[in-house]
């Protein structure tokens, strides 16, 4: 599987222990943002967030109006074979 530079950048982001959270609103709107340890939120693109679903990289609780995404095992692995390690505290 190929992925793209964003792909990458936010599945290595989220085994780092960054968190993609994602807002739906009202109106329809869906908001991506990928949460960094030191407080600061970037938004990430709904393309990226779907491709890694598809890929079945990451997966998500359901939850309205906000939910919350995850590495799957297989995006453990592709993050693993992307050169991170992940240590726990």
């Amino acid at each position: 599987m190929r992925l793209s530079i964003d792909q990458r950048r936010v599945l290595l982001a989220i085994a780092a222990g960054s968190a993609l959270k994602s807002q739906r609103y009202l109106d329809g709107a869906k908001l991506y943002q990928l949460h960094a340890l030191d407080g600061s939120a970037a938004t990430v693109s709904r393309t990226t967030v779907e491709a890694l679903e598809r890929h079945g990289l990451i997966d998500n609780n359901k939850k309205f109006p906000a939910a919350t995404y995850w590495l799957t095992e297989t995006g453990q692995q592709i993050a693993a074979d992307l050169g991170h390690v992940r240590r726990d505290s």
